[in-house]
């Protein structure tokens, strides 16, 4: 079977990875209590939190991947080419979810009160720091409705117990407590502080560089039942019945247990520079990924957010990689894909925003095994619009469904033949402030004990060739296939 080998730091080091002194636990529990008070007044649950300082240069990955117990929520997003920024969390103490075509707007009204009633310290201004929710959603507005997908719901975010930000080598630690009327909040504080003693300093776990068993990687659904959807979309195009259709495929690595997330979030961590990498754990199951696209960044009145369409390979000889990045940008195909979703992000911000801007024209970035066309896109926001009102406004880009939506969006499922879940969803967190950073999670996998489902898809427009489409999903499966199934 496999096996993952655990690192000696995790093993050995046993001191708390939050050192608290006795003026912080006495600082949570008058927190606690004057939540109670207001909550109360209010009469629904109200959150407590303090915020400190964790030791330089914790690993705040490794650190929690590490605690996680069997079942309990966890979640890791982390930007390594951003200073090392990262957000690591651990357990639960409230959970938001919601469904249907309102999914985004009330889990943004719930998380909006939670925040305006907490009791916590206030903020220093660092990114992710203090009260967090951390999460997801499905890629469509009924997700996530299959099997696998238990724990995952369209929409979902968590308030962790526990939640370590960290940039440039220092890390923030925040504790919270969900504090009801008529609990005791010293009850409730002592159990929540229990648990953070109990996690210590760590870090990811090794992969086996030799498992027993070998891995077997099998297409959900034949490949030709692919490219028959791809030939399928060509021929709506061509008769007008939209512009550009993204169609997607599962491929399973199965035949041996899957390796731990953790090992596997620290291989993607050291090789993908470029890449934000996440990890959202629910019940037995994890949701995993190393995603060049960023879907928005907000931080007071600025947003951020990246174009991407169109995909080549990469090569290990410079001459051959320099070769396919020229022609990415020449071809008129990819370049036409490209522009379909710069203009579509670029007038949706436009309605917000007292300024917006992109780049001239596409840049190539390199990311996981494929070099893409990428656009950056910036915006200035004329009134305070939160991050989740933002995802909801920007997702799904055309990178990942289709345009026009309402002709494109409602064929992808027949033509697939899957749900896709939470891939190329949006996986990130907000603040109390209401920013946050939310990717599109492309490069993803949902890993189960004994089983891990692949996801890949591309962009079919007119022109598309089904053979060669099929081809590029290859290799956008190469970022996670070799990890998961050596």
């Amino acid at each position: 079977m496999a096996r993952t080998i655990v690192s000696e730091a995790r093993s050995t080091d046993r001191r708390p990875a939050v050192p608290l002194s006795t003026r912080d636990r006495d600082r949570l529990l008058r927190h606690a209590r004057t939540a109670q008070r207001r909550a109360q007044r209010a009469g629904h649950p109200v959150l407590a939190a303090i915020t400190v300082d964790a030791p330089d240069g914790l690993d705040a990955m490794g650190t929690i991947t590490g605690a996680r117990r069997t079942g309990e929520p966890w979640s890791v997003y982390g930007q390594r080419d951003r200073d090392g920024q990262v957000l690591a969390t651990l357990g639960a103490v409230v959970t938001l979810e919601a469904e249907g075509p309102t999914r985004f707007a009330s889990v943004a009204r719930s998380w909006s009160t939670l925040a305006a009633d907490a009791a916590c310290d206030p903020s220093r201004g660092a990114e992710a720091e203090g009260l967090v929710a951390v999460g997801g959603f499905a890629f469509a507005d009924d997700g996530a409705r299959t099997r696998e997908w238990d724990g995952f719901a369209p929409a979902s975010l968590v308030v962790p117990q526990l939640s370590l930000a960290g940039r440039a080598g220092r890390v923030r630690a925040t504790i919270a407590v969900r504090v009801a009327p008529f609990d005791d909040p010293a009850g409730l504080v002592a159990s929540a502080l229990t648990r953070v003693d109990q996690v210590v300093a760590g870090r990811p776990p090794l992969l086996d560089p030799d498992p027993v068993a070998r891995a077997r990687v099998i297409s959900a659904l034949p490949p030709a039942h692919y490219e028959q959807a791809v030939a399928s979309g060509v021929r709506m195009i061509r008769e007008g019945a939209f512009e550009k259709i993204v169609l997607a495929r599962e491929v399973q690595v199965a035949g041996r247990p899957v390796p731990d997330p953790a090992a596997v979030l620290g291989v993607l961590r050291d090789a993908y520079d470029g890449c934000a990498v996440l990890a959202v754990g629910r019940g037995d199951r994890t949701f995993i990924a190393a995603t060049p696209e960023l879907l928005v960044r907000r931080a007071g009145n600025r947003v951020a957010t990246l174009a991407l369409a169109g995909t080549t390979g990469r090569s290990s000889d410079p001459a051959v990689e320099t070769h396919l990045g020229e022609h990415l940008l020449r071809s008129a195909k990819n370049r036409e894909e490209h522009a379909i979703v710069v203009r579509r992000i670029v007038s949706r911000l436009d309605e917000l925003a007292i300024w917006t801007t992109a780049a001239p024209r596409p840049e190539i970035v390199k990311a996981a095994s494929a070099q893409h066309l990428a656009t950056p896109i910036r915006a200035h926001l004329a009134s305070s619009v939160g991050v989740l009102d933002l995802v909801e406004r920007l997702h799904p880009t055309p990178a990942v469904g289709g345009f026009p939506e309402p002709a494109a969006l409602p064929l992808i499922p027949a033509l697939e033949g899957m749900d896709r879940g939470w891939y190329a969803g949006p996986v990130g967190w907000i603040d109390a402030a209401g920013d946050g950073d939310f990717s599109v999670a492309l490069r993803s996998a949902l890993l189960e004990p004994e089983l891990a489902r692949c996801y890949a898809g591309v962009g079919v427009v007119d022109g598309s060739d089904p053979a060669a489409e099929l081809a590029e999903t290859e290799t956008k499966l190469q970022a996670l296939l070799p990890v998961l199934s050596a």
